[in-house]
């Protein structure tokens, strides 16, 4: 009997003993195959991301994108920032490849000119795809800056990312750029800590597994349902721990993202494509205060929402008391005139502040298919959401602010020489790939100092802001006007014809004559003109050079006698299309 109870005993024991065996063997298994694999996709992505911030930093110090990868020369100034690449980050080596593989600069001498002819290379980052690989080098393979001097034995294999990033110019890859990073000592302090973290975890659920599986066939139904009603709820603590770091990750991606935001309708899309994944129980829209500040513009929705296209400040409780409002969370509830029609689900109203601002509104309503319980989980997040929203708009409008103050000319509203040239030589390298012309004209107001001297500089400068405004009025499409400094101005018509930008120059120099300046209730004497044209390719490649033409056929109209329109390279003046009234020496420029 004694021998019939223990084999009986034993072979109620084997499931357990069979399952805690798989577990320690799946747990070892796990310890020694997957740490090392995560370790290298996380490395891997950690690395492209910094490759690709790098790629835009080295682009961003060339003239031109595409030139140094094409025509294999770079600048003094753009060694000389690609050289100090290493010494501000993590990467220790760099390489620009043409499009065929073709080594053009490295920050090693003598692998310019060697060629990459692995299929990866034609294969993948010819076409546009960021390659990366993981390879083992030896120390005397990396270079000797001061990151590395923490290796004390120099005969060890050091892990080392290569990663390749495709250079694109308009759509079409023009080369690529390969960044080394060594992260030996990053790889080993990762694999460690995950390494630890599984072991733990697998630990844990082995323990946890074997006592469930011991309590199971041991205990009574009782413990049973007890056994089981614990392993639901580790399951929804594990459950939500996934869900916050979920959350904290996809936080950390939008502020970002909103931070590499160049305009506030990149933003706002930016902003739709995350809240439907941080917020999918709510339906949501974003508005912003209009530049007035009387009225909010509705600027983006997610998950089903709608906004309207204005909304006014009294239209919504959230921002006539200034802070959150919910509505159906109490026994009496007032709902927003922006809200309606209402079908009585609960909604929040976030008022968008920055710097003590408020700057818009973020309107959340509960999605049909969710239920109220978990909406109203969604508020802390969206409040974390709200803030990083507001100082994102704050930048972005900080910067076009800086931006739009360092182009223009704060007296006319035209843009500054600096702009100017920047934009000019797009327009040339645009016009020069596609065999367009540019024609720039050069402007002056006929005798302005003399002008100044009679009637005072107030007076001048609402003549050069009349000036301007018509400037501006014969301008559309691509074309450009600007203040180059003084009483002479600027400009830049592409894609025509001579015939037809004479008869425009034209006839905005004879709308120019016939303007009238009211100043301190007084008509100003009457103001003509001066223009020389110069085009491109006809006269010049160089901007420089284009500019002196232009200036010479300005001075060309001005000794013809000024109020007329010259084309370089024409021995006759241009004339006036019809003869200029004539005017008292009192009120007259000419007179003067």
């Amino acid at each position: 009997m004694w021998v019939l109870e223990k084999l009986r005993s034993g072979l109620r024991a084997a499931p357990v003993a069979v399952l805690f065996v798989a577990c320690v063997g799946l747990s070892y298994w796990g310890y020694l195959q997957l740490p090392p694999r995560a370790v290298n996709y996380l490395l891997s992505h950690d690395y492209v991301t910094q490759a690709e911030l790098w790629k835009r930093r080295v682009l961003a110090h060339f003239d031109d994108v595409a030139r140094p990868l094409t025509e294999a020369q770079l600048s003094l100034d753009e060694i000389n920032y690609l050289k100090r690449v290493p010494d501000a980050s993590d990467i220790y080596r760099i390489k620009l490849f043409d499009l065929e593989g073709t080594i053009i600069w490295s920050s090693r001498n003598r692998e310019i000119g060697s060629v990459n002819d692995k299929a990866y290379f034609k294969e993948v980052v010819a076409k546009g795809q960021t390659y990366v690989q993981r390879e083992e080098k030896d120390a005397k393979e990396i270079d000797g800056l001061a990151i590395h001097s923490l290796f004390t034995n120099m005969d060890e294999k050091h892990i080392v990312y290569e990663v390749y990033v495709p250079v694109l110019e308009r759509g079409t890859v023009v080369g690529a750029i390969e960044f080394y990073t060594n992260a030996t000592t990053l790889h080993q302090l990762t694999l460690r800590r995950m390494q630890i973290a599984f072991a733990a975890v697998a630990g844990i659920i082995t323990l946890l597994l074997t006592i469930t599986a011991w309590i199971s066939s041991r205990a009574s139904q009782y413990q049973v349902k007890m056994a089981k009603r614990q392993t639901a709820e580790e399951r929804e603590f594990v459950e939500k721990q996934m869900q916050l770091a979920r959350e904290v990750q996809l936080l950390g991606d939008l502020n970002e993202w909103l931070q590499s935001s160049q305009s506030l309708s990149e933003l706002f899309d930016m902003v739709a494509r995350f809240m439907s994944h941080l917020l999918p129980d709510a339906e949501g829209s974003i508005y912003v205060y209009s530049n007035s500040r009387d009225v909010l513009d509705g600027c983006a929705a997610w998950n089903g929402g709608e906004y309207k296209p204005h909304i006014h400040p009294e239209d919504c409780w959230g921002l006539r008391r200034g802070r959150t409002y919910e509505f159906g969370r109490h026994e009496v509830n007032f709902c927003c005139d922006h809200a309606e029609p209402h079908d009585d689900r609960p909604y929040y109203c976030f008022p968008i502040l920055a710097h003590g601002e408020t700057v818009g509104l973020m309107n959340l309503r509960r999605r049909m298919t969710s239920s109220n319980k978990d909406f109203y989980k969604c508020k802390k997040l969206a409040q974390m959401c709200a803030e990083q929203i507001s100082m994102a708009i704050a930048n972005v409008r900080m910067r076009d602010q800086l931006q739009e103050q360092s182009t223009r000319d704060p007296l006319t509203g035209l843009f500054n020489r600096r702009y100017m040239l920047d934009r000019l030589r797009r327009l040339l390298n645009a016009a020069k790939a596609k065999g367009d012309k540019v024609y720039m004209i050069y402007l002056d107001v006929d005798h302005f100092k003399k002008f100044n001297d009679n009637h005072g500089h107030d007076a001048g400068d609402s003549v050069l802001s009349e000036v301007a405004s018509c400037l501006q009025d014969a301008c559309d499409g691509e074309d450009v006007a600007c203040r180059m400094g003084g009483e002479e101005f600027m400009l830049i018509w592409p894609g025509s014809d001579l015939k037809t930008v004479e008869a425009r120059a034209n006839k905005l120099r004879e709308k120019v004559e016939a303007m009238r300046v009211l100043y301190q209730e007084k008509h100003l004497p009457t103001v003509t003109i001066s223009a020389g044209v110069a085009c491109f390719p006809d006269n010049e490649r160089d901007i420089q050079a284009l500019l002196r033409q232009a200036d010479e056929a300005l001075y060309a109209a001005k000794d013809g006698g000024r109020n007329q329109v010259r084309i370089y390279g024409k021995t006759q003046a241009k004339l006036p299309a019809t003869k200029p009234k004539p005017v008292p020496p009192s009120s007259s420029l000419a007179a003067e």
